[in-house]
Order: C-alpha cells, then sequence, then structure tokens
C-alpha cells in the first residue's frame, strides 16, 4: 500500500474522534490566550497517538508543540483553537483544530519512512492575541521547510488573500462635571471619541481600496447628567502590506491626536497585540495542496472580482520566513460568512465535519509530496 493510502486510510479510521474534537471544541468556546480546554484536548490527541507533546511551551500556557519522526524535512502544521466574545467559533477554528490533528494522525507512522520530522503547534490567541507572532519570535518555526494550516470560509479558496493589520486600545482622559449647573468645568472624554471618530470618517475617502479602518467604543460616560471623564476604544487598521499599513495607522492616530486637541483630553494609545503580516503563500506548496484537495473532490470557484479582501491572520508573519500555505475549506453556507452568529451554525454541519477530514488528507497528502520531491532532489 502506498503512502497516501496509508495516510487516507488512517484519517478516515479516525474521523469519529476527530469529527468529536471539532464539536466539543465549539461547544466549548475559549477566547483569546484562555484555550484550557481545547489545548488540552489537542494534546491529548497527538500524545495518544505517539507524537512527543510539550503543553504550554514558549511561555503560552495554552501553546502545544507535538512532534514525531526524525527526518531531514521539517513540517509544521498549525492548529487555531480560540473563539470570539459573545459568539463563539464563528470563524470556525475547532474544525482547523481537528484537521491538524487529523493531519498528523495519518502522518504519524510514517513520518520516518517518508524522511520527515513533522510537529503540529497548537497556535493559541489567532483572534487578536498573535499566539503565531510570539511563537515565531520565541523559536517555534525555527529549521522549518513548511507550515500550513486549513481554514473553514464560505467558499472554497486555496490562497486567501491576508491583510497586514494593526490592532491599539485608545483612551482619553478629560475632567467630570455637572453636565447642567456646571459644564464649561469640565472636559469630555466622550467628545474627543466623537472628534476622532469624525476624521476617521472623512480619512477614509483618501484610502485605497485595500485599506479598512475599524473600531468600537467600550466606554464613553456613566450617565447622561455627568461630563464624561474617560472614553476608551479599541480599533484596528488593515492594508494590504506591512509597508502600506505603517504611514495608514500614522494616519489614523493623528486623527485621536486631534480630538485631544479639540477638547482638551489627554490621549493615550497602546498596542493590543503585534501587527500581523500580510499573508504570502507559497506558490509551489499551494500546488501541491489544491491538486490534493480535488482529487477528494473539492472544487475551487473562480469567484467574481476575486476573493474577499480584508481577513487577516497571524500566519502571515509566519509566511514572511516559511514557506507557507493558509487555503480555505468551503462549507457551502452562503451567505453566512465568517464572525456572524449563522457561521458558527455552519461549523458543526456534516459538511463542516467532512471538511475537517479533507482537510487534513490534504494536507497530510501535501506532507507527504514534499517528502517525495525532497528526497529526489536530494538524490
Amino acid at each position: 500500500m502506498n503512502p497516501r493510502s496509508i495516510i487516507e486510510r488512517r484519517i478516515r479510521t479516525a474521523e469519529h474522534g476527530l469529527v468529536d474534537l471539532s464539536h466539543r471544541i465549539h461547544a466549548h468556546p475559549e477566547l483569546a490566550f484562555q484555550e484550557i480546554r481545547a489545548s488540552d484536548w489537542v494534546a491529548q490527541h497527538l500524545s495518544e497517538a505517539g507524537f512527543e507533546v510539550e503543553h504550554g511551551c514558549y511561555g503560552l500556557p495554552t501553546a502545544v508543540r507535538a512532534t514525531v519522526g526524525s527526518g531531514p524535512l521539517h513540517i509544521a502544521v498549525c492548529a487555531e483553537y480560540d473563539a470570539l466574545p459573545q459568539i463563539g467559533h464563528a470563524c470556525g477554528h475547532n474544525v482547523i483544530a481537528a484537521a491538524a490533528v487529523g493531519a498528523g494522525l495519518g502522518l504519524a507512522g510514517l513520518a520516518d519512512d517518508l524522511g520527515i520530522t513533522l510537529t503540529v503547534l497548537g497556535t493559541p490567541a489567532e483572534e487578536g492575541g498573535g499566539g503565531k507572532v510570539l511563537m515565531l519570535e520565541r523559536g517555534a518555526f525555527d529549521g522549518l521547510e513548511a507550515a500550513m494550516m486549513v481554514h473553514p470560509a464560505a467558499v472554497e479558496m486555496d490562497a486567501m488573500p491576508g491583510s497586514a493589520v494593526s490592532m491599539f486600545d485608545v483612551s482619553y482622559r478629560g475632567t467630570p462635571a455637572h453636565a447642567g449647573a456646571y459644564p464649561e468645568r469640565g472636559l469630555n472624554a466622550a467628545d474627543a471619541m466623537t472628534v476622532a471618530q469624525v476624521a476617521i470618517g472623512l480619512m477614509r475617502q483618501q484610502t485605497t481600496s485595500g485599506d479598512r479602518i475599524q473600531g468600537i467604543v467600550t466606554e464613553a460616560g456613566s450617565a447622561a447628567n455627568i461630563i464624561p471623564e474617560a472614553s476608551r476604544g479599541r480599533w484596528v487598521v488593515r492594508s494590504d502590506t506591512l509597508s502600506a499599513l505603517a504611514p495608514l495607522t500614522a494616519r489614523v492616530q493623528r486623527c485621536f491626536e486631534a480630538g485631544a486637541l479639540a477638547t482638551g483630553c489627554e490621549l493615550s494609545i497602546a498596542p493590543a497585540g503585534p501587527d500581523y503580516a500580510d499573508l504570502r503563500p507559497d506558490p509551489r506548496l499551494l500546488a501541491l495542496y489544491r491538486t490534493n484537495a480535488e482529487a477528494l473532490g473539492r472544487t475551487f470557484p473562480d469567484l467574481p472580482g476575486g476573493a474577499a479582501t480584508g481577513a487577516a491572520t497571524d500566519m502571515g508573519n509566519v509566511s514572511h520566513v516559511v514557506a507557507s500555505i493558509h487555503p480555505m475549506l468551503g462549507l457551502d453556507c452562503a451567505p453566512a460568512v465568517n464572525h456572524q452568529p449563522e457561521f458558527t451554525a455552519a461549523c458543526i454541519t456534516p459538511v463542516a465535519d467532512r471538511a475537517v477530514i479533507d482537510g487534513a488528507i490534504a494536507m497530510a497528502w501535501t506532507a507527504a509530496d514534499l517528502a517525495t520531491a525532497s528526497r529526489t532532489s536530494r538524490s
């Protein structure tokens, strides 16, 4: 039996456990850096499959590093498992985690025969915390020839056009006063935030099509008859590349400075996490994956106007230093899309369960193909 057949058989034999893992993670959503149960379940599955597992590595309690094999070609498969506030797994990280574990199970007994060292990395806090960025800085991706993961979406895509992103927290400090009796004694921190938002809204006319600016106000006063002493918000700036992101972020932050200048309030801006780099899929790796996904019956439609832009991932930072792919597994759930409650529901349907298995097999086959090509080039 050839390696591809063995890989597929092992993953399909483990299908019940993999789908159960996906559903358990989905049923117990945990936010960034709090993925205690999910990371434990991932670590347990891999340990039982013979991986050497470290749980709580790189200074992150919910990071996982599981390794098997000792071949010269070192490949990593990434698992994500954090959820979103209030709407749970509306980005389908339960599918990502289960597919990564599945790829590991498929390759575990063949790694040495294929000449592979395989590492499954459990990477916390993709939804804003930048777990992969921290792990990259701390050596988790050192020495790798390739890194891969799959991600659910409404439609199938071989390459997600990931943007570069900066996230930061903004706060204003003013002076409270009675809004009716002594308004002239107050410095209105809510007004400062309003001025900044108006300035950003006007600035958007002079940005490029790949630029995105979003934010939420998390505090803007406690009572209508008190001049607000404090206001706070979190903002996200996106652009096509890191080089384009830096000047755009500076322009946005000047809008917040305008709010402070106009109202006399004090301004504070602090990073909410590391910047995410634009995603750069490796063409060779991508071609191998697409061929394998199509062999499983998955199809890649021609999307009108191309794939949607503006999404981002900390896998982008990895892709700048290691040959990487981040293909999207279509769940056939349109009009529901990522970060909607309807997409949360779509991530435990039979279509999503099939995506877990297909994603696992396609990644494992891709690793095997890469190993074959590597041996050929060395001989």
